[in-house]
């Protein structure tokens, strides 16, 4: 730990130092998302964007719309662009490694931020997803009095969501009294989640709970928690602004466990600068926490 926290002080000195001459040597960063239809993303897209204007460089960002050709085609084109540094924001880690190969083979820093990539990547900076998978299983589970039936709404099955599925199971084997009785992919898309939970809460009569990987996924299913007039509690990962809103309030949604994802790409881009300006210690990995987000502070936290 003393070593993490010493490399990241480190890279942010080297940061600092870099700024005057990053403004002159007209740097260029290219960001490629899995997608950009979800506010976790594009509040990523604005912290990137302000920070690369107090540097003074240029940013070019890509939407994969979780096509891996695309994403790779699209890192492609920047290469050509004459980018200094990748971020890299892969919808498909193995798939994705030839794309790694060809920046690193024109000397390009790549940082993969919230999933990791296959191949020679730099540093990579994401949260804790199993932690957060770990923590809002656990809230469900004695918001239950740590028993019942609960089900898990399942998504696509990059790294953090198997973490954020992998967390969960481990948190809901704790409980004697807890039964995972279905797990269903709902594509973290709020209407197909809709008709995913709909249909869970037919085939499961005595459903008690549900665990979402994603806020997206969700506000799906809280739509089919509310429609069904059940008494069905609901928790997720991510801390997105409508599902704090939706805690907030009270109701079935009880909790979100947050992520950072400014604070993700922010790191991402300061462990790729620390680099560019001839820091030797940088960390190969940065896990960011998370936070449980609940009625009693949900009023007061935004990304």
């Amino acid at each position: 730990m003393k070593q993490m926290i010493g490399a990241v002080s480190a890279a942010a000195m080297a940061v600092a130092m870099a700024v005057p001459a990053m403004a002159e040597d007209g740097l260029k960063i290219g960001m490629t998302f899995q997608e950009m239809n979800n506010p976790y993303f594009v509040s990523m897209q604005e912290a990137l964007t302000d920070a690369a204007k107090d540097l003074g460089a240029e940013v070019v960002v890509t939407d994969a719309g979780h096509d891996v050709a695309k994403q790779i085609s699209d890192v492609e084109d920047m290469l050509t662009q004459g980018i200094d540094i990748l971020l890299l924001n892969p919808t498909d880690s193995a798939g994705i490694e030839s794309a790694v190969h060809m920046a690193k083979a024109q000397d390009v820093i790549v940082v993969a931020v919230d999933a990791n990539a296959n191949g020679p990547v730099d540093t990579f900076v994401g949260s804790k997803n199993r932690d957060a998978g770990y923590q809002s299983c656990k809230y469900l589970a004695d918001a239950l009095g740590g028993s019942g039936e609960v089900a898990i709404l399942d998504g696509i099955p990059v790294v953090p969501i198997l973490q954020r599925v992998e967390g969960c199971k481990a948190a809901l084997a704790e409980y004697d009294g807890i039964t995972l009785v279905d797990t269903q992919n709902g594509r973290q898309d709020r209407s197909v989640a809709l008709g995913v939970v709909e249909n869970m809460i037919q085939s499961h009569q005595n459903l008690a709970g549900i665990f979402s990987v994603n806020d997206g996924g969700a506000m799906g299913a809280l739509a089919a928690i509310q429609g069904s007039g059940r008494d069905i509690k609901l928790t997720s990962v991510d801390g997105a602004p409508e599902a704090v809103a939706a805690i907030a309030a009270g109701g079935p949604f009880i909790e979100t466990t947050a992520q950072f994802p400014r604070d993700q790409v922010r790191v991402g881009l300061a462990m790729a600068l620390a680099q560019k300006w001839g820091a030797r210690v940088v960390p190969s990995e940065v896990p960011i926490d998370v936070r449980v987000v609940d009625a009693e502070n949900a009023a007061d936290f935004s990304w």
